[in-house]
């Protein structure tokens, strides 16, 4: 088979298959309804990791939850910034509020948790859905304390998310 003759063939295949979901009835993501061909419309190309093309345009399951303060949220898996974690038991309980204290008057839109998981107390910052997110307000965070920098690392965890009800 000449490469002429694969191309030719990849081609007809591409254009079956991403034709199927119209034919079948079967409702269209944004992506593939951004890059169907439509006459004197122009042509639009998306090219984005697999990740991000199955997120996108779903809707996050989980329950529902409420906290205190009467704000809806559901958790979900993502990453926050830890700033602080220590085990001595006269001073880190201590060290992780200061720290907390300190953090939520330079950036008070970050959300804050101080939590003790024996013997550590430790202090994580933000609730951020991308890797990516949670680097950026590190490099923040580096900036504006420059002391606790070399504590501070990206971690995976389970964030709240806030749900916003339609108006």
């Amino acid at each position: 088979m000449t490469p002429r003759f694969l191309f030719l063939v990849s081609g007809i295949l591409f254009i079956c298959l991403t034709n199927l979901p119209a034919q079948t009835g079967a409702r269209l993501s944004i992506f593939d309804e951004l890059q169907t061909f439509r006459q004197g419309k122009g042509k639009v190309v998306i090219d984005q990791p697999a990740g991000i093309r199955n997120k996108v345009g779903y809707r996050i399951s989980g329950e529902i939850e409420t906290s205190n303060d009467g704000k809806s949220y559901i958790r979900y898996q993502g990453f926050r910034i830890q700033v602080f974690s220590g085990n001595d038991q006269r001073t880190s309980k201590e060290e992780a509020f200061k720290r907390e204290k300190e953090i939520n008057e330079a950036l008070p839109e970050l959300t804050t948790y101080v939590n003790f998981d024996a013997p550590f107390w430790r202090l994580r910052v933000g609730d951020f859905n991308a890797r990516e997110e949670a680097y950026d307000t590190q490099h923040q965070l580096m900036q504006l304390f420059p002391n606790y920098k070399k504590e501070m690392y990206v971690v995976r965890e389970e964030i709240k998310i806030p749900v916003h009800e339609p108006y």
